[in-house]
């Protein structure tokens, strides 16, 4: 029985999916294989197919790919008058 290990990255579980797909394990067994290491919350099933499907097409990276979008709008000073306004009420 191995030790689960808690809270891990992204990144360090989709390693572990491109080094098992290398190695020729099929998806069932990629999933659970990652569910006992890290528990039962680790991937969904979908997303481990996803991520076999990218890593066969090619793709070699294993962290988040930048996305355009709306920046976000709070910041340290906005935080602050939010803090304040609650503290008051």
């Amino acid at each position: 029985m191995f030790k689960t290990i808690a809270d891990p990255a992204d990144c360090e579980v989709r390693s572990v999916i491109r080094v098992l797909n290398a190695n020729n394990a099929k998806q069932a067994e990629i999933n659970r294989q990652l569910v006992e290491i890290y528990g039962e919350n680790v991937i969904t099933d979908g997303m481990v197919r996803k991520w076999v499907r990218q890593f066969n097409d090619g793709r070699t990276n294993v962290h988040d790919e930048a996305r355009s979008g709306r920046p976000s709008v709070a910041n340290d000073g906005l935080v602050a008058k939010v803090n304040e306004k609650i503290r008051k009420n």
